[in-house]
């Protein structure tokens, strides 16, 4: 992703990925964002929180369509952890930068057994 403009307001590469590794971890039943591995590591390493496994993308309409890579707890209803997580990343877009998010696809990387 490049530099998003929003009404004259320039947005760095990390921002909004940052804005969406925050509403998703604090989805009931998300383990970690990103690649299981990867998001651990990462987050012990870094005071701010890994952007790993994130993808945004810029849409021709000033939308955005989100990817996002989680781990899931075991035993939580799959289904309803991907909606409770496409309803935070479209919220905290749009609550703090501004911007409709036209699609969150969720991958289910992994289960953690805890």
């Amino acid at each position: 992703m490049s530099d998003l403009n929003i009404g004259g307001m320039a947005l760095a590469d990390g921002v909004i990925e940052t804005i969406i590794a925050i509403a998703v971890k604090d989805v009931e039943g998300v383990a970690s964002v990103g690649t299981p591995a990867s998001a651990s590591l990462l987050s012990q390493m870094k005071a701010k929180p890994s952007t790993q496994g994130i993808d945004v993308e810029v849409n021709d309409d000033d939308t955005v369509t989100v990817s996002v890579r989680i781990e899931v707890f075991f035993g939580q209803v799959l289904p309803e952890v991907a909606a409770r997580v496409r309803e935070s990343v479209s919220d905290a877009v749009l609550t703090q930068v501004g911007v409709k998010v036209a699609a969150v696809n969720v991958f289910i990387d992994g289960l953690r057994f805890e």
